[in-house]
């Protein structure tokens, strides 16, 4: 984050109060990045960041880097639990669509699914 706000906001969870604020602290020449799933229209405020040269891009996570993701979770580089607000196992994985369905009010921001074998013990929080 600089003075003038952050390099990168990301918004993920698809709804208007998430998308209002990455447009409030993203930084002039700064990107926002829009991977959320968004049920109902959003307001782009144009009159505001055409002058601060933003970019803008939406659409789904790509998977083509999901192999290199999941190794470096492995080696520990990065510490994904503090980013994870929910967690399902595998054979309970349709209770992340009901909780997603009502996620302002749960206040859910993504999930880990797993199942025996997997990297779970890198994702889940100690303690």
């Amino acid at each position: 984050m600089t003075k003038d706000g952050v390099d990168v906001a990301i918004e993920a969870v698809g709804i208007p109060q998430t998308f209002d604020l990455c447009q409030s602290v993203v930084r002039p020449g700064g990107h926002i990045a829009n991977a959320g799933v968004h049920g109902v229209s959003v307001d782009l405020q144009l009159q505001t960041l055409w002058i601060q040269n933003i970019t803008l891009t939406t659409g789904l996570v790509n998977t083509n880097t999901t192999p290199m993701l999941m190794k470096t979770v492995e080696a520990a580089k990065v510490q994904p639990a503090n980013l994870i607000t929910h967690h399902v196992d595998y054979d309970q994985f349709i209770k992340a669509y009901d909780v997603f369905a009502d996620a302002a009010r749960i206040r859910a921001a993504s999930f880990s699914v797993w199942r025996r074998g997997s990297v779970q013990s890198c994702l889940r929080p100690v303690g």
